[in-house]
């Protein structure tokens, strides 16, 4: 199915019973709403699920501009708006983490709860070998720009910028890659304090992704907040042990109607 948010075809799906509470789904980075099938399955049986392809990935439309984190937030409450999710559960993996974030902890929506599962949003420190590629990086766009004058220099320096950019920049096309590094420059620590709705946080402690350190500063700085942790889970936490993980989801689901 398609629903025209921000003037931008987005799909989505749903599925189960008609509830007072709605369970909607956001997808990391690099991925869609195939990536939840299993929790969508499992959850349907008692809810009624939402998940939507965020623009720029699965059959949603590209961004018409370069989004940042807040415009992603904004959409899916327009989607939340436009299908009058009175009660609604905020689950959101990787970078759909990072969207309920910013729309709860800076929007001010107040959903019935929330789910963060190996969320993204705290800006990590930069190693010495991200030091060094960055310092590289410069160096190469400063002498390009002097020697053969920014227009010219464009495609050397994007051809550098693909070459020491990670696995997510490498495999955007070019409007993803603006989009990417607004998101992973933007640090949302700040907003964690403000999110008052009951948060449970999923976390596989093999996460080398978004690190377990994340997840507890997160568990710190969110006011009504618990940590689970995955033994041996890596950053998909909920594939790579879905039993476990819709254990303690239906769990924390209960008394939500």
């Amino acid at each position: 199915m398609q629903v025209e948010l921000k003037n931008l075809k987005v799909n989505y799906i749903e599925k189960g019973p008609d509830t007072k509470t709605s369970i909607l789904l956001l997808h990391g980075w690099g991925a869609n709403i195939a990536s939840f099938n299993p929790v969508i399955e499992n959850l349907s049986k008692s809810f009624k699920v939402y998940a939507i392809d965020f623009p720029g990935f699965g059959q949603s439309e590209n961004p018409d501009k370069s989004y940042c984190v807040e415009d992603y937030s904004k959409l899916v409450l327009e989607f939340i708006n436009q299908k009058n999710l009175d009660k609604v559960v905020l689950v959101g993996h990787s970078f759909g983490g990072r969207v309920i974030i910013k729309l709860t902890g800076k929007l001010g929506f107040k959903p019935q709860k929330i789910i963060l599962v190996d969320s993204a949003g705290i800006k990590p420190k930069k190693s010495f070998k991200a030091k060094v590629k960055e310092t590289i990086f410069k160096c190469i766009k400063n002498i390009a720009n002097l020697i053969l004058g920014k227009n010219k220099a464009k495609k050397i320096i994007d051809k550098y910028k693909n070459k020491l950019g990670s696995e997510d920049y490498k495999n955007a096309d070019e409007t993803m890659k603006e989009v990417f590094k607004n998101v992973i420059n933007e640090d949302l620590t700040e907003y964690l304090p403000n999110i008052k709705t009951s948060t449970l946080l999923i976390w596989g402690d093999k996460d080398l992704d978004t690190p377990i350190s994340d997840a507890k500063k997160m568990e710190e700085l969110i006011p009504d907040s618990g940590l689970v942790t995955i033994s041996g889970a890596g950053h998909f936490s909920y594939l790579d042990n879905i039993g476990y993980f819709l254990t303690v989801v239906n769990k924390f689901l209960e008394g939500c109607d």
